[in-house]
């Protein structure tokens, strides 16, 4: 087995109770994760899924230390990032990036998708070819150079999250969290956008952690999958695996209530067509 890239033991995340906030007062604490236990190897894609407040998007955001953990420890290639400083993160954010699930609200509208596209490697301190390495991003995640110029409003849902992948990729990563990324896109531009993705992690044998309410997504995009119920993690397995053998009562619900139409077996093992020509 390869190492783990990303590990997160015992994970417990509380945030602001906004329901119950009283004016002058700070809102009581509630917690969001019970102690989780989550892990990604080099180069492996992990699905998360779970109902609407299972705690998916939460788990994800810890994990990249965008939320603080309450109690845990989280570590990225072997490294303790639990409670480090920015500071101490800031080199590690062009290894570990994210494709949020709303790109137009994650695009600045007042920036060129180059500009979008470069802001990682600005923010990082390089200077030398943007442009080049810019473009390239962008020819990567399947958008000609002449999107560069274009802001957020002029393009559709799926170029607007290509821009997002563009950016994300830019830094050359090891490790991308996408929430919930294809949830509002048309049928046609959800499979190429995840063709792309398979693609990406083919050249460059990224780690991905892919967050969705959509199984039949995770089953042919992912190698392991892990299911979430009220802010715990309640069966996690290889996709083959658990598809074929539901054991906790919440997971044969949540595949009961998807449909999962039948898929072209190469989706599920890219390998198969080299085996079978």
């Amino acid at each position: 087995m390869m190492p783990d890239l990303v590990r997160a033991e015992g994970l417990r995340v509380s945030l602001p109770d906004i329901a119950r906030k009283r004016p002058f007062r700070r809102p009581p604490l509630i917690d969001i994760l019970h102690g989780v236990d989550f892990r990604i190897a080099r180069g492996e894609a992990v699905g998360i899924v779970g109902e609407s407040g299972s705690g998916k998007s939460t788990l994800g955001r810890a994990l990249l230390r965008l939320i603080e953990p309450a109690d845990g420890q989280i570590s990225f290639d072997g490294q303790d990032i639990t409670h480090a400083p920015e500071s101490a993160l800031r080199p590690l954010r062009a290894r570990m990036t994210m494709i949020f699930q709303n790109p137009l609200a994650a695009l600045n509208p007042r920036r060129t998708v180059a500009a979008s596209v470069a802001a990682p490697l600005i923010a990082r301190g390089e200077t030398g070819d943007l442009r080049g390495k810019t473009l390239r991003a962008l020819d990567r995640a399947g958008l000609p150079a002449r999107f560069a110029g274009r802001y957020p409003h002029q393009l559709s849902g799926g170029q607007r999250q290509r821009v997002g992948i563009a950016r994300a990729i830019v830094t050359e990563p090891d490790f991308i969290l996408a929430d919930e990324i294809v949830s509002g896109l048309d049928v046609t531009t959800q499979a190429q956008v995840l063709d792309l993705l398979r693609e990406l992690r083919r050249e460059t044998g990224l780690s991905l952690a892919f967050i969705a309410h959509d199984l039949s997504v995770v089953r042919v995009l992912c190698e392991r999958v892990v299911v979430m119920h009220g802010g715990r993690i309640v069966e996690e397995g290889a996709c083959v695996d658990l598809f074929a053998n539901p054991i906790h009562p919440y997971t044969r619900r949540l595949l009961a209530a998807i449909p999962l139409p039948e898929l072209d077996p190469h989706w599920l093992d890219p390998d198969m067509e080299e085996s079978t020509a």
